[in-house]
């Protein structure tokens, strides 16, 4: 009984690990965020199998129906539609309660949009935060990223920032540039998979800017971000207190 974690390309089909291919082909039953999509990946690759639906409408059932499944010695394989599952996408709830049952739980590793687009902003250090979707590196909706980028360059205009959109597919693109920048070149939504990478913030770059910082987190809260997570981004990107900006916004 096995459930194995499997990372699946985030544009280019190519980019799948042999010991992926591997164990998708040997699997019972391969779990998919979207069966059309991985019947592509699988076709590309000659590979034939079972698939089953694994999506955040039906992962509470689909858990409760596969942990019988997994205890009585299916080898299972979970995948998302690009990159490792349960990263913000479906796939957590089940390897969490795999564990809980004593099912062996095993990670294929492979392509990554956050460390891809890490390296592709040129703002690579020794250390990053990943902070899924928005609120550094960040997913964010492309009907969103407009809202963010002016947020950002009303609280640091001049803090490095690059957007990465459709990371290993035909329309790559990395737009660099300080905030204020990239908010006036991306100033109607793109389409696409976006990643948001931010800069260091160098010490003369954060005042502590008390109305900039709360016309920040307003424009958050009304592009649809939760008014507390909204504080907590603009508080660490400023250094302002997230109560006296919560208290602001209210």
């Amino acid at each position: 009984m096995t459930l194995a974690v499997c990372a699946t390309p985030i544009g280019n089909l190519e980019d799948v690990t042999l010991r992926v291919l591997r164990e998708l082909g040997e699997a019972d039953l391969v779990l998919c965020e979207d069966t059309r999509r991985t019947q592509i990946l699988l076709r590309r690759h000659g590979i034939r199998a079972r698939l089953l639906s694994y999506h955040e409408h039906n992962e509470a059932s689909r858990t409760a129906e596969m942990l019988p499944r997994l205890r009585a010695g299916e080898r299972v394989a979970l995948v998302s539609d690009a990159g490792l599952p349960a990263i913000s996408d479906p796939g957590a709830r089940l390897v969490r309660a795999a564990l809980g049952e004593g099912i062996a739980v095993t990670v294929l590793p492979g392509p990554s949009a956050v460390e891809t687009a890490l390296v592709a902003s040129g703002l690579v250090g020794d250390r990053y935060q990943f902070l899924g979707y928005l609120p550094a590196v960040a997913f964010e909706s492309p009907n969103r990223l407009s809202a963010t980028l002016r947020s950002l360059a009303a609280a640091q205009p001049a803090r490095p920032v690059a957007v990465c959109r459709e990371l290993t597919k035909r329309f790559e693109e990395v737009v660099r540039g300080s905030a204020a920048e990239v908010a006036e070149r991306l100033a109607d939504p793109p389409k696409g998979e976006i990643t948001l990478v931010l800069g260091p913030v160098a010490a003369a770059l954060a005042p502590r800017d008390e109305a900039r910082a709360s016309d920040a987190v307003r424009e958050l809260v009304e592009a649809g971000l939760p008014r507390r997570r909204a504080t907590e981004l603009v508080s660490g990107l400023t250094g302002v207190s997230r109560r006296r900006l919560y208290d602001a916004s209210l």
